[in-house]
């Protein structure tokens, strides 16, 4: 049976324009899609959607090193190419080992005060710490202190055994001194603030150590400690062994 068909079918092209001047304004997207640009209506522009930026999710690896960059950036600001100033200086005949390096017996802060203390007590800003190395004790060699008057004035390099007899300097010894960082530096002869003298062979046995002010049970005293060359010392201090 052949297909029915209308006598008076509109054309395409009639039925086109006819729907698309049927539109309403609950259907305006869908008919001016099917229209040209030019036929469309003005409210059909093409909206713009709003977007917001998303923040990309950061790994627990990359805030470390993040974190990590701005500490070392923020440490990089506090660096300062100016070394810091040593409290402990060498006063009288400076001594080197054999590799050339100066040899240093440094002064705690508190040592340094409690000699200030007996300075001040004494009235006698000549007063210094003689450190000697001996050997006995209980474990080969022991320490030895006592307070000592300088003279008022250095002697001459190298010091004469007349002037060795006359005052405490001896010929092979060493002189250190003390001052805070914050203290403006003294005169390289002045002997009023807190020193300690040492002879040579003591002070080759005992570079590198501190000497120490500590108030324990036993008593107060002065005391060697952080001593590299020891490899041994017994209970209160005041001898030891050392490295051969």
């Amino acid at each position: 049976m052949p297909p029915l068909r209308c006598a008076n079918a509109p054309a395409p092209a009639s039925l086109f324009v006819q729907l698309s001047m049927r539109r309403t304004a609950q259907s305006p997207i869908l008919a001016d899609i099917l229209l040209p640009l030019r036929a469309r209506a003005p409210h059909s522009a093409p909206r713009r959607i709003a977007t917001t930026p998303t923040t990309t999710p950061v790994s627990k690896t990359q805030w470390r090193a993040r974190q990590s960059l701005s500490s070392s950036q923020s440490n990089k600001r506090l660096f300062t190419t100016s070394a810091p100033r040593k409290a402990t200086h060498t006063l009288f005949n400076p001594q080197n080992d054999e590799d050339g390096n100066e040899m240093v017996l440094e002064i705690t802060e508190r040592a340094a005060k409690r000699l200030s203390e007996i300075m001040t007590k004494d009235s006698n800003p000549y007063l210094a710490l003689r450190i000697q190395v001996e050997s006995g004790g209980c474990h080969g060699f022991q320490y030895l202190m006592k307070l000592v008057t300088l003279p008022s004035q250095l002697p001459e390099l190298p010091v004469s055994e007349d002037a060795a007899e006359e005052s405490e300097i001896r010929e092979d010894d060493t002189i250190f001194s003390y001052y805070p960082d914050n203290s403006p530096a003294p005169s390289s002869s002045d002997l009023t603030v807190p020193k300690i003298i040492l002879d040579g062979p003591s002070l080759e046995l005992l570079k590198g150590s501190k000497v120490d002010f500590t108030m324990e049970l036993i008593g107060s005293q002065f005391k060697i400690v952080d001593n590299p060359l020891a490899t041994s010392s017994c209970g209160c201090g005041t001898s030891f062994d050392i490295k051969i």
